[in-house]
């Protein structure tokens, strides 16, 4: 049902709003005032939409990300001077559980992140330029069949009867035929803009991070260069976490971040420690200082992380000696 325009109120009240997405509707709750209406997600139900938050003083408009249905929203209201939050959904879940909400509706959802905007503030960020959207989404499909094709490969292993070992076989060149034609897509993109063409010489000019690593991290890491050395860590999820109570300190262990770039660091660091002399002999001190492979591993990728926004940021290709 198209929303009617809300009543108005105070122009200098602020208001927080929550909206949540789905395929065909957007459930909106406007905070502190308590009104509630539903919007078809389409360019016509965003219309109406901008005009009933007309006029009010948008602190906020908080939303869930997923996968693509936010995005036209998020960009729509954005490009109206709104200011958008996009947050992970496993966050918004644990707030609603943290102030009691163990209910899940829409109604119940955009109520939540209206009030969880007012209570965490969460940062209003633009939505992505349209060609790191598009290559984001070819870099994750291509992440999604080279897992696949692993699947295949995995089964074509074990695969005792002959009609099975052909037909694994095709699907698996069916795969990396698409594959290729991926990654062909991905470069040809990357080189049709100078400024993401440029970034992407600089990456692959480290030792460690290949074609495939540099296009995820175009894709999913787009702050590289503007971040400070934490604020990589804490993206990436390679910061230690701290896990102290009291007298005792527990250890500290990696966690949250952007996954598909942890991912195509930890490959990239695989490398490095063969390829990256710097690199090498800093993960063979810290072997010889009694740090386990995982947890030294893990220190090259982040030194990684570190090294690549420093490059993007000074705009210059690696050397093996620093300037």
């Amino acid at each position: 049902m198209q929303g009617k325009i809300m009543s108005d109120q105070s122009a200098a009240e602020p208001v927080y709003v929550g909206v949540d997405v789905c395929k065909d509707r957007l459930d909106v709750y406007l905070h502190p005032d308590g009104q509630r209406r539903r919007f078809v997600n389409s360019r016509e139900g965003l219309r109406g939409l901008k005009r009933s938050l007309a006029g009010r003083n948008v602190a906020l408009i908080v939303m869930e990300a997923t996968g693509k249905y936010h995005r036209h929203a998020q960009r729509a209201l954005s490009q109206a001077g709104f200011a958008v939050a996009v947050v992970n959904p496993l966050r918004a879940r644990l707030f609603a559980e943290a102030v009691g909400w163990l209910a899940k509706t829409d109604r119940i959802d955009a109520q939540m992140l209206a009030i969880m905007g007012a209570t965490l503030d969460p940062q209003a960020r633009p939505p992505a330029p349209a060609e790191i959207e598009a290559l984001q989404e070819l870099v994750r499909t291509r992440n999604a069949m080279t897992r696949d094709l692993t699947g295949i490969r995995n089964r074509l292993g074990a695969a005792q009867t002959s009609f099975v070992s052909r037909e694994l076989r095709r699907q698996s060149k069916i795969f990396e035929g698409a594959i290729a034609r991926l990654d062909a897509e991905i470069k040809r993109r990357i080189a049709a803009d100078p400024g993401l063409d440029w970034r992407y010489r600089i990456l692959v000019s480290i030792p460690g991070i290949g074609p495939t690593v540099a296009a995820v991290l175009l894709a999913d890491l787009a702050e590289l260069g503007n971040l400070s050395a934490k604020a990589v860590g804490a993206l990436t999820g390679l910061a230690p976490i701290a896990c102290d109570s009291g007298q005792s300190s527990g250890q500290r262990h990696i966690r949250g971040g952007r996954r598909p770039v942890r991912n195509a660091l930890y490959m990239a660091a695989l490398a490095a420690v063969r390829a990256n002399p710097n690199l090498a002999a800093f993960y063979q001190r810290l072997r010889h200082n009694g740090k386990k492979p995982k947890l030294a591993l893990t220190a090259v990728m982040r030194k990684l992380a570190i090294l690549a926004n420093t490059l993007i940021r000074e705009d210059r290709l690696w050397q093996p000696t620093q300037p």
